[in-house]
């Protein structure tokens, strides 16, 4: 009897944890094709990394977080697990103040965006760094480093910011949402941060065709992701 891995056990095997919200997911997965193919590795249609993807329809983690609220998370990632994929990606910034105990739920290795941010900051050579995020992934420090000066945002542009993530993720006034990231985030610029870091996968939607210094980080997943496979296949190449 043929298995599946007999078809996909040659390629990488991504598990993504999205509908964090679902259009920065479906963003995250079109960049990583489009990508791919850039890389000249991909050949045929056989070359691309098996995805699966589980878009979790929870609400979105913009207040106060309890261990209940993290229930369906868990419940996805365990559901990728049992999927035995090489790597799970989670298309969400704030679910990674949790990445420790939400690793430990599972034998796959979660993608740590927090290093990954923080090695995009070190090799961009920037100095000064704004943070746009849901208020937990802002006030918790998420992406705070002692290598790097913080020009901050203030509590109103926070709870104005949170309101934006939900009402964008709704299809309310989209327009109104993106001019309003984006007015943030050329303050902060204008105030003397070198870089912007979009703190939100929302917010990485908004702003992807606005030229400001940012890191993107739908981007820094998806170069993460082309690194894991590339990897993959130049280990295949070696066995």
């Amino acid at each position: 009897m043929i298995m599946p891995n007999d078809y996909f056990g040659a390629n990488l095997k991504v598990g993504v944890l999205g509908g964090i919200g679902p259009e920065a997911t479906g963003v995250y997965y079109n960049k990583l094709i489009a990508r791919l193919q850039q890389t000249g590795l991909i050949r045929d249609n056989s070359d691309y990394p098996n995805i699966i993807i589980r878009s979790i329809p929870a609400p979105e983690l913009v207040g106060a977080i309890s261990d209940e609220q993290l229930l369906p998370y868990r419940v996805g990632l365990k559901q990728l697990d049992n999927d035995d994929v090489d790597a799970i990606v989670m298309v969400c910034n704030t679910l990674h103040l949790y990445l420790p105990e939400l690793q430990e739920s599972v034998t796959a290795p979660i993608m740590d965006l927090r290093q990954k941010v923080r090695e995009r900051l070190v090799g961009d050579g920037v100095r000064k760094v704004t943070v746009l995020g849901t208020p937990s992934t802002i006030r918790q420090g998420l992406y705070e480093f002692d290598d790097f000066e913080y020009v901050r945002i203030s509590n109103l542009e926070i709870d104005a910011l949170s309101h934006s993530i939900v009402d964008y993720n709704n299809g309310t006034d989209k327009r109104g949402q993106e001019q309003l990231v984006e007015d943030t985030a050329r303050k902060s610029l204008d105030s003397g941060s070198d870089v912007v870091v979009l703190g939100c996968t929302e917010f990485a939607v908004m702003l992807k065709d606005v030229d400001i210094p940012k890191v993107d980080t739908l981007d820094v997943l998806v170069d993460a992701t082309i690194d894991l496979y590339k990897k993959f296949r130049q280990d295949k190449i070696n066995r």
